[in-house]
């Protein structure tokens, strides 16, 4: 850890962000966001650009449904259930003896139609985006035809000309390969070493060529950026920097405005909303978070959930460095079983376009995942992959930490929390193998990490 990092030796930057103590020492911590709600030059997208994605899948609804059909009872629109798990609540607020006031919600993408993950709302959305540009481009479509034409074996043979490519810890790969792959491109996906087996065998499976790397998360977006920049047929989707990826996932959140409506629950001044949310490189959440404040503005209330070992995010924001720093400068591993969450190295993009709209982040461990995993089995029968329980400990943080209590404080929350919505997001895991969910659920206790 002798490295410099703009000018400053780890050291200096440790002594001028004593959190960083706890973060190496992989301690769990929650982190709030010192520059909440301070004014932001450093994005120039707004609410229409989302209306702008959603309209945008609405024209391919027609064909989502013919090619998928376990759309149809959704019209073609990739959408997820919002649930209340009041089981859950009891028994996380009897196994950390505390209260969580209000209610608490699961946002349930690891339900989404075609790829099981939050990342087949930017994933699919960016590539159908690419998809209608080429078309458009090439004079085989007008934005007043029915999408369903894409369906059809001349659309298929046309876009077979070209190729897509990605780098992924497993998920985004899934969402771009699937839907790619159905619509003709010829797909890559460079995956990490983080990335599940099954995850590149069900890719392998739909035709989708699969490069695998001994190194994390950054090398493989390099290895494919490289490889579209050498080609002017193909297609980077850069999960680092893509507006179009952040775009398609903001989109969740006027859909969730609609599904909170619908189980008459109000956010207001007097009914705040909290949303916790994994965090891998940032996209994801990030535009979540771009899009909930587009609709809620100040009454909800984001944080970030990331792992001991992987805390890049939180790192990223709280020094101001975003993606010129990575775990590995303050002696962290990335190595964690929330393999989604396997990031060294944060989204700048992100990082300075949420930065004053994130309210703070949080860390957890990896067995404490698990342990969510087999508690959320246990009492409602739902079964989630390990990084998309991370959101869990959010409402615990918040409750039983200082700096949780002081926020509330400071943003004058206190004498509302009764009246609170914790809605945990869940990132994935209708598509994880029987056997592996089994080994997962075993890995779980009932009782708290200490």
């Amino acid at each position: 850890m002798s490295t410099k990092l703009e000018g400053k030796s780890v050291q200096e930057w440790i002594e001028e962000y004593p959190l960083l103590h706890k973060l190496i020492k992989m301690d769990e911590v929650l982190w709030v966001n010192p520059h909440y709600n301070a004014k932001n030059k450093n994005t120039n997208l707004s609410i229409s650009n989302i209306s702008e994605a959603a309209e945008r899948l609405q024209r391919f609804a027609p064909y989502i449904e013919t090619v998928f059909p376990e759309t149809k009872n959704t019209n073609g629109i990739i959408e997820s259930p919002l649930v209340e798990i009041n089981k859950m609540k009891k028994a996380m607020e009897q196994a950390y003896q505390l209260d969580i006031h209000g209610t608490l919600l699961l946002k349930c993408d690891n339900d989404l139609p075609i790829s099981g993950s939050i990342k087949a709302r930017g994933g699919i959305y960016e590539v159908l985006k690419h998809a209608e540009e080429l078309a458009l481009e090439h004079g085989m479509l007008k934005t007043s035809d029915s999408y369903k034409i894409f369906a059809s074996p001349d659309f298929r043979q046309f876009f077979s000309q070209y190729k897509i490519a990605v780098g992924s810890t497993g998920n985004l790969g899934l969402s771009i390969g699937i839907m790619s792959a159905e619509l003709g491109f010829k797909v890559t996906v460079h995956m990490s070493a983080d990335a599940k087996q099954w995850k590149k065998d069900l890719l392998r499976s739909k035709g989708v060529n699969v490069i695998e790397y001994p190194s994390d998360y950054s090398k493989a977006v390099e290895e494919g950026r490289k490889q579209a920049e050498a080609d002017p047929n193909c297609y980077f989707i850069d999960d680092e920097n893509s507006k179009d990826l952040f775009l398609g996932y903001a989109v969740a959140a006027s859909r969730l405005k609609k599904q909170l409506e619908e189980m008459d629950i109000t956010v207001d001044e007097k009914h705040p909303l909290f949303v916790y949310l994994p965090c891998g490189v940032g996209g994801g959440p990030g535009g979540i978070t771009f899009g909930l404040k587009m609709e809620f503005g100040e009454h909800v209330h984001c944080f970030f959930a990331e792992p001991t070992h992987s805390p890049c995010f939180l790192i990223g924001q709280m020094t101001g460095l975003q993606d010129k720093v990575s775990v590995f400068d303050f002696g962290l591993d990335n190595r964690t079983d929330a393999d989604g969450l396997a990031v060294g190295r944060s989204s700048s993009f992100v990082g300075k376009t949420i930065g004053n709209m994130l309210s703070g982040c949080f860390t957890i461990q990896d067995q404490r995942l698990y342990n969510f995993l087999r508690e959320l089995a246990d009492q409602e029968n739902i079964f989630l992959e390990p990084s998309a329980l991370a959101g869990f400990f959010g409402p615990i943080q918040l409750a039983s930490q200082k700096e949780g209590e002081k926020y509330l404080t400071n943003q004058k929350l206190q004498t509302n929390m009764d009246n609170a919505t914790h809605l945990v997001w869940a990132t994935g895991g209708s598509m994880v193998p029987e056997e592996m969910m089994k080994e997962y659920y075993r890995r779980g206790v009932h009782d708290n990490v200490e």
